[in-house]
């Protein structure tokens, strides 16, 4: 299906690798011209070369910190209209609430709340008066699910996610969707480093903490990031424009509910 995005522009965070990059090639494959953002900057212009190479279009990389006001304005620079945006972001590490304090709060809602609500403000009128604008949320199967040991992502991402629900119903009539993607364990370096996280506490292998996370999933497996991306590609569609402010969750079966 010709998905209606050859010649629009977007941009998508926290793309150097991981669920970013596939969101950005499967774009870019629809003929999307992409600047994309992350803070390392050799990792960065690696895969925007290896995108551009595959897929012909062009990405702009642009090195920096989405959670700063100097990041963002930096990716805005380089793309100040864009049809698309994608904000995602890495979440804060796993613990235990009672060893955080005021300052590892404030950085997991500037990054992961406060950072992508910024980027919308910034973006959402210019998309209202060109009546075209997909805007895509990156937040977690936690958010309809919240993990224990990730307290500081649950509170975060469930900020966004009510502010998103608000916002998109406002913006709708003007051909302008906001919907929210949640990942469930995708085969990523996050998940890689939770494995690890909890291999260390065992004492048991990585790739055995892996495999218990596939065999806990009605699908057997983890899933393929290549899977995330093209779904993305799919919420940012000129042809859904009435999938309205939804939370669609990826996680091979695992949120166990009969309405998802």
């Amino acid at each position: 299906m010709d998905l209606g995005l050859t010649g629009k522009t977007a941009i998508v965070c926290a793309a150097s690798k991981g669920l970013g990059r596939a969101c950005a090639l499967s774009l870019a494959r629809e003929g999307v011209e992409l600047v994309i953002t992350a803070r390392t900057a050799s990792e960065l212009e690696k895969t925007a070369a290896e995108i551009s190479k595959e897929t012909g279009v062009k990405v702009t990389p642009v090195a920096g910190d989405i959670s700063t006001e100097e990041g963002r304005a930096a990716a805005l620079a380089a793309c100040p209209a864009p049809d698309i945006l994608v904000n995602n972001a890495g979440g804060p590490p796993p613990g235990d609430f009672r060893d955080w304090d005021r300052e590892d709060w404030i950085k997991a809602i500037d990054a992961n709340m406060l950072a992508p609500i910024f980027l919308i403000k910034s973006v959402v009128d210019g998309m209202c008066d060109r009546k075209f604008g997909r805007i895509v949320n990156i937040t977690s199967a936690s958010v309809k699910s919240p993990i224990p040991v990730l307290g500081m992502s649950n509170g975060a991402r469930a900020g966004l996610t009510g502010f998103v629900a608000g916002l998109a119903r406002q913006v709708a009539r003007h051909n302008v969707v906001i919907n929210n993607l949640l990942p469930g364990p995708f085969l990523t370096d996050r998940l890689r480093s939770g494995a690890a996280h909890e291999a260390g506490k065992r004492n048991v292998a990585v790739d055995d903490v892996i495999a218990e996370r596939a065999k806990a999933t009605p699908t057997g497996r983890v899933g393929d990031p290549a899977e995330f991306g093209d779904a993305c590609a799919f919420l940012c569609s000129a042809k859904i424009g009435f999938i309205v402010g939804h939370n669609l969750l990826l996680d091979g079966g695992g949120f166990n509910s009969s309405i998802a």
